[in-house]
């Protein structure tokens, strides 16, 4: 037989308005509370947490929406977002995209329905152009990928900033022949190919770049293709630490040697790219600053619903390796 709050009430010999209250951490003397809980175990009740959100219309839950869970990038910034909800006694739901717009929006709706705080969000460009926050009837925060400048906080790191700090490495490295491979479907791909056009530009050199789905399989078979032509490039970015590693599986697959034959850099600082050698030279994301920025601003925004909207752009770190030493160097 199903315990109800009715019963708890008659067990502690309390209204159920007392029982509410205790439930929902409202104002009760201790002694109420100790009677209340003390039933509560007794009864072996369980409380319809669907419906106290319905009643609250709110929840302490969090939604984080990512595109991709088994990038290495997301797992990271995931982690450190669940951290700085659990400190704050909330919990978080996760939500993997697949860069796809019909899940997103879908999840989207996953987090009306269950009343959400909140929403931390890394979407697809489509999305993040048509999306409108005042209809969800909870705050968002982008992370990675920006949204509508005028209604969404968002933490980002400076893109074309770090792609352009690539070029120049390579640059400095003598490589005058650079290639660039970027993701097709999020405005971060499109804001690292237009740093990595600006610094070739500047240089006075040609741009040969190529657009690919963000995944690993994409980017093997788009570099394993562009190896076999004649004007390949000597050098080549990847725009993502997923892209890298398909470059690394290409080069691999046809015999290539980094970077007597082809100097390669990236993104992420993933743990393989320290790993394999040569060791893959990439620009470093601040995923752990990522992470607790992108909440703290969301706790900020519940606190203060009518603050200003707030950008956080974060700058990346180069991490030079052997993958885009000058090719000859010892």
């Amino acid at each position: 037989m199903t315990t109800s709050i009715k019963d708890v009430a008659r067990l502690a010999g309390v209204s159920v308005a007392t029982v509410s209250r205790v439930l929902g951490n409202g104002p009760v003397s201790p002694e109420l509370r100790a009677r209340v809980e003390a039933a509560i175990a007794g009864s072996g009740y369980r409380p319809n947490l669907s419906a106290r959100r319905l009643r609250s219309q709110s929840s302490r839950t969090v939604g984080l929406i990512v595109s991709d869970i088994c990038n290495p990038f997301f797992t990271a910034v995931s982690r450190e977002v669940e951290d700085v909800a659990y400190r704050e006694g909330m919990r978080v739901i996760l939500c993997n995209t697949d860069e796809n717009p019909d899940k997103e929006a879908m999840y989207l709706r996953l987090m009306q329905e269950e009343r959400v705080s909140g929403v931390i969000f890394a979407a697809t460009r489509e999305t993040a152009a048509r999306l409108d926050v005042s209809a969800l009837g909870f705050p968002v925060v982008m992370i990675d990928r920006a949204g509508p400048a005028s209604a969404c906080d968002a933490v980002l790191l400076d893109n074309a900033a770090a792609a352009a700090q690539l070029v120049e490495h390579l640059l400095a490295q003598g490589y005058r022949s650079i290639g660039g491979l970027f993701g097709n479907t999020s405005s971060t791909g499109a804001e690292r190919h237009a740093g990595f056009v600006a610094a070739l530009s500047q240089a006075g050199l040609p741009v040969e770049a190529r657009f690919v789905a963000p995944s690993a399989a994409a980017a093997e078979r788009e570099v394993a293709n562009w190896l076999r032509q004649p004007d390949a490039p000597r050098a080549l970015i990847a725009s993502n630490g997923l892209l890298l590693l398909g470059a690394v599986k290409a080069v691999r697959g046809a015999g290539v040697v980094v970077p007597e034959q082809l100097a390669l850099a990236g993104f992420d600082n993933d743990s393989w790219t320290e790993l394999t050698e040569p060791g893959m030279t990439v620009v470093e994301q601040p995923v752990a600053e990522i992470g607790q920025a992108a909440m703290g601003m969301l706790l900020e925004r519940l606190r203060q619903p009518e603050r200003p909207v707030r950008k956080v752009v974060l700058a990346g770190r180069l991490v030079p390796r052997g993958s885009s030493r000058r090719a000859g160097s010892a």
